[in-house]
């Protein structure tokens, strides 16, 4: 009898023990410490991008080598950062679908997330190497300069997003992304959701305004 007591008393204290290893533990502000470190860094992360964005505007203007009017394909890389910009609806989805315990969506959600990310990088690339081709290499001109800079360390950024999203299928496929840690999903999708508007302004910066 004792020792069927000792038993049950060693299973809960074991259950107890895993259910406390799950808790997110919270900051004075609400939320976990894990997230206020996402929000921390990406904080650090626009300042670095504002950084970036202002040299570009101070050398916008090329004294050498072809003009962004000469190179610069409007409708094609509207087109690429439509594709990106709808990455965050599938990101969002794929938050939600964890929330819910659908696993199977979740990895379908994630998987287009990554693909619509990689054609966005392919874009670039394939971009790149057409402005390359007209004669505008990253050490053309001080705009030329600027411009790789801030374009190319954005496009790092989806790279790192990407990297992190396959990492999450990956997880899911091995039963490592229970419901329980869908504030994970959660917080890869705020970092993926920040490089989504970096773009915008990005975009409206070097391509749309004059």
């Amino acid at each position: 009898m004792a020792s069927a007591v000792q038993t049950h008393e060693s299973v809960a204290a074991a259950d107890a023990h895993a259910a406390h290893a799950h808790i997110d533990h919270d900051t004075n502000t609400g939320i976990s410490n894990t997230k206020l470190g996402m929000w921390l860094f990406l904080a650090s992360e626009c300042l670095l991008f504002g950084g970036l964005i202002t040299t570009y505007l101070l050398y916008k203007h090329p004294l050498e080598g072809p003009t962004p009017k000469q190179i610069f394909d409007i409708p094609f890389t509207s087109t690429s950062s439509f594709v990106l910009l709808m990455s965050s609806l599938t990101m969002v989805l794929a938050v939600s679908a964890i929330e819910r315990g659908d696993h199977q969506r979740l990895r379908i959600w994630l998987g287009a997330t990554a693909l619509l990310g990689a054609t966005f990088i392919s874009g670039q690339i394939y971009e790149f190497t057409a402005f390359v081709r007209e004669g505008l290499g990253f050490t053309t001109s001080r705009f030329s300069s600027a411009f790789y800079t801030l374009t190319g360390f954005h496009g790092v950024h989806v790279t790192v997003g990407i990297i992190m999203l396959v990492s999450l299928v990956l997880l899911s496929l091995r039963g490592k992304l229970p419901e329980h840690r869908s504030e994970t999903v959660e917080i890869i999708g705020l970092y993926w959701h920040f490089v989504d508007v970096v773009w915008i302004f990005i975009f409206a910066v070097v391509y749309l305004i004059p």
